[in-house]
C-alpha cells in the first residue's frame, strides 16, 4: 500500500533481495552520478538498466515501470540519508577477502560510524553432490552465512573480543542492520559475474594486492554460494538493541521479503541479564548463548560485565525456551589455552547444560570456538589459541558426557574477519574530534 500497490512493492523487494537499489534502477540516469567513485563496478551495473532488470526481477515484472509516485515515496522513506539505500543509508567503503573466501565488508553509515559484516562461504564438496544425486536432486552450490552486526562497538567488554575493546558507540536501527544483508546479497550476485575480480579493486587497491591467489581462485573462479543463513554474531550485543534486532528478524524471515526460514537465523547473546533471552521469545530465530565458562569467577574474568550468576542466567534461558516453539539453542564457548580449555571446564559445562536439556523439545548444540588473536594489551595479551589436540580433547569429553559438540573452523582470520576479531578503526575520540571540527567550520 505504501508504494501504491502490491505489484510495485514486489518490484522493490525483487531488487532489494539482490542488493540492487530500486531508486537507482528506476530513476533517471543522472541519479547514479552520486554513487561512490571507489566502486566503479557498482556504478557500471546501473548503466545498463534493462540488463540489470533481467538479472534481478522476475520475468513477469521486467517490463513493469515503478512509476514516479512510487519513486518519490521510496526517496522519502530514506530522506534522512540521501534518499537512497546504496550510498545513502550506508556506503560500502572496503572489501577484505580472506584466503578461504571469507569476505569482510566495511560499511559507513550516514553519520560516519562504521560497522563490519562478514560473508562466510561453504562450497559444496564431492560428498554433498553425491548425497544430492542419491536423493534425486541437482548438485548444490553450497551456502553462504552472513555474520551481521547489531551495534557499533559493544559495552559487554568480553576480554577475548576486539569489539569489546571499542565500547558501545551506538546501536543500529533495523534499517542499518538490514542494509548489511543488502550489500551481502550484492557481493554474492556480483561474484557470479565473469569479471568479478573487479569486486576487490576498491580504495585504489587492485585485485592482486587485495586478495591472494587462493582467494581469487576461490571467489573469482567459484562464485560465492547463495546466502542461506544469517547470524547476529558480528559487532554488538543484540539484547542491548533488542527492538531493532527483532524488527530486522521480522523482515528477514517474512516470505515476501528476504524469506529466510526461522531455523536459519540465529541471535547470539552474552546474556547481560536473565531477561535477555526473553527479548526474543516470540522472534522467528534460533538462540545462541555465549557462555565461555560456567564457573562464576572464570566467567567474570572472560565477561567482566557479568552481574548475575550463571545459574540465574541459565534459568532465564530455560524459562524462555519453555515459551518458544523453536527450541534449538547453541551454547558457545571460546576456548583459550590454559584458561578454560581443560577437562575440568568440559565436565562443568556438560553438567551445566544438562539442566537446559530437561526442557521438552530442546535441542542443544555446543559450538567450540578456538580463540582468535585480537592483539593489544590488557587481559587478552596473555591469551593464546589452544592446540587442536586440546580442542579435540574438550570436544571428545563433552560428547562422552552426552553433549553434542562441534568445533567451529577458523575462517577469515588472515583478514581479521574471524570470530572475536571484528572492530572498526574509528574510535569514539576520533569521531568526537570530527564532530567538533565540523562545528567550528
Amino acid at each position: 500500500e505504501t508504494l501504491g500497490g502490491l505489484g510495485r512493492s514486489r518490484i522493490a523487494w525483487d531488487c532489494i533481495r539482490e542488493g540492487v537499489d530500486p531508486y537507482y534502477l528506476f530513476s533517471p540516469d543522472d541519479s547514479i552520478d552520486t554513487l561512490s567513485s571507489n566502486h566503479q563496478q557498482f556504478w557500471n551495473e546501473y548503466k545498463d538498466k534493462e540488463a540489470l532488470k533481467k538479472q534481478v526481477l522476475k520475468a513477469s515484472r521486467q517490463t513493469q515501470p515503478l512509476g514516479s509516485s512510487a519513486l518519490n515515496i521510496l526517496s522519502s522513506l530514506h530522506s534522512h540519508c540521501g534518499n537512497s539505500i546504496e550510498n545513502g543509508l550506508a556506503t560500502l567503503v572496503h572489501i577484505s577477502p580472506s584466503s578461504d573466501g571469507t569476505t569482510k565488508l566495511l560499511l559507513r553509515l550516514v553519520d560516519g560510524w562504521e560497522v563490519e559484516t562478514v560473508l562466510i562461504p561453504f562450497w559444496a564438496n564431492a560428498k554433498d553432490n553425491e548425497d544430492a544425486e542419491q536423493k534425486g536432486k541437482s548438485k548444490g552450490k553450497g551456502r553462504t552465512t552472513v555474520c551481521i552486526s547489531s551495534q557499533v562497538g559493544c559495552r559487554q567488554g568480553c576480554t577475548f573480543c576486539a569489539t569489546g575493546k571499542m565500547g558501545k558507540l551506538r546501536s543500529l536501527t533495523a534499517d542499518e542492520i538490514l542494509v548489511q544483508m543488502f550489500f551481502a546479497q550484492k557481493i554474492v550476485r556480483l561474484s557470479a559475474n565473469a569479471s568479478n575480480e573487479q569486486l576487490f579493486s576498491v580504495d585504489g587497491i587492485d585485485a592482486t594486492t587485495a586478495a591472494t591467489a587462493m582467494t581469487r581462485r576461490a571467489v573469482a573462479v567459484s562464485p560465492l554460494p547463495p546466502i542461506t543463513n544469517v547470524v547476529f554474531m558480528g559487532m554488538g550485543e543484540p539484547a542491548d538493541n533488542a527492538d531493532s534486532v527483532r524488527g530486522a528478524i521480522n523482515i528477514l524471515t517474512r516470505n515476501e521479503l528476504f524469506h529466510l526460514s526461522a531455523s536459519r537465523v540465529t541471535v547470539s547473546t552474552v546474556a547481560p541479564t536473565p531477561e535477555a533471552f526473553h527479548e526474543f521469545v516470540d522472534s522467528r530465530c534460533a538462540l545462541a548463548w555465549s557462555v565461555h565458562a560456567v564457573r562464576d569467577e572464570l566467567r567474570k574474568l572472560l565477561v567482566p560485565t557479568t552481574k548475575y550468576t550463571m545459574v540465574q542466567l541459565r534459568q532465564g534461558l530455560i524459562e524462555t525456551l519453555k515459551k518458544r516453539s523453536l527450541r534449538t539453542t547453541m551454547i558457545e564457548v571460546t576456548l583459550i589455552d590454559g584458561v578454560n580449555d581443560s577437562i575440568r571446564e568440559a565436565d562443568e559445562l556438560a553438567d551445566f547444560v544438562s539442566e537446559i536439556t530437561k526442557v521438552p523439545g530442546s535441542n542443544i548444540i555446543c559450538n567450540i570456538i578456538p580463540y582468535n588473536d585480537i592483539g593489544g594489551g590488557g587481559t587478552a595479551s596473555s591469551f593464546r589459541k589452544p592446540s587442536m589436540e586440546r580442542v579435540w580433547e574438550f570436544q571428545k569429553r563433552l560428547q562422552e558426557l552426552g553433549v553434542y559438540a562441534k568445533v567451529r573452523g577458523t575462517r577469515g582470520d588472515d583478514e581479521s574477519a574471524a570470530c572475536g576479531q571484528l572492530a572498526t578503526s574509528r574510535s569514539r575520540k576520533q569521531k568526537m574530534e570530527e564532530f567538533e571540527a565540523y562545528a567550528d567550520e
